[in-house]
């Protein structure tokens, strides 16, 4: 009966001549990430209500698109120049560039009464559902 071992990946083997190659090529993952745009997402019976988190953000740069049951949310921050020049940044841990994030709902989402709100950093959309249509039975001649 053979015996078993286990695989250890960051064991170096003898056998593998491109192991000493890619060793400390790839570095572990920092905890610093890009920005991603986090959402909530909570369902009604007749409307779905969005929360996104932008902080930072200004209300005039922020869009969101809706299509059908897509929504699609859009936001640049941008850095502010300080006019002091007798300082220098020693650490800037804050996101600038722009964020994006799409989803898709079960339902479709009746656009025209849609409403969004832009307060303390946090984007509120209340969604209304689109009225369900009824399927219609064709004749066939």
């Amino acid at each position: 009966m053979a015996n078993l071992t286990r695989f250890d990946p960051f064991t170096v083997s003898a056998l593998d001549p491109f192991d000493d190659v890619f060793k400390g090529f790839f570095r572990p993952v920092s905890a610093e990430r890009s920005a991603v745009l986090k959402i909530d997402v909570q369902e009604h019976d007749d409307h779905y209500t969005v929360h996104a988190d932008l902080p930072g953000v200004k209300k005039e740069d922020i869009h969101v698109t809706i299509d059908g049951n897509r929504v699609a949310i859009s936001a640049e921050s941008r850095r502010e120049q300080d006019a002091k020049e007798d300082g220098r940044l020693l650490r800037s841990e804050r996101h600038y560039g722009k964020l994006s994030r799409s989803f898709e709902l079960v339902n479709e989402i009746d656009d025209s009464r849609a409403e969004a709100q832009y307060r303390d950093g946090v984007l509120q959309l209340v969604l209304p559902k689109k009225a369900a249509t009824s399927a219609r039975k064709l004749t066939i001649n």
